[in-house]
């Protein structure tokens, strides 16, 4: 999932290179949902993976 992020956000930067602002907010807000739904499941599994010890 984090490769979804970065790749969303590579998008974004080079659509705003170019001038296209439409896609570039799209992708860059899809980046910022997936790298933040990452981090829950990464703390999610961190914890889940103390409790088992």
């Amino acid at each position: 999932m984090l490769y979804y992020a970065v790749v969303f956000l590579v998008i974004a930067i080079v659509a705003a290179f170019f001038g296209f602002a439409g896609i570039a907010a799209g992708a860059a807000s899809i980046a910022k949902i997936l790298f933040v739904i990452f981090l829950v499941l990464f703390i999610v599994s961190l914890l889940y993976g103390y409790r088992r010890r």
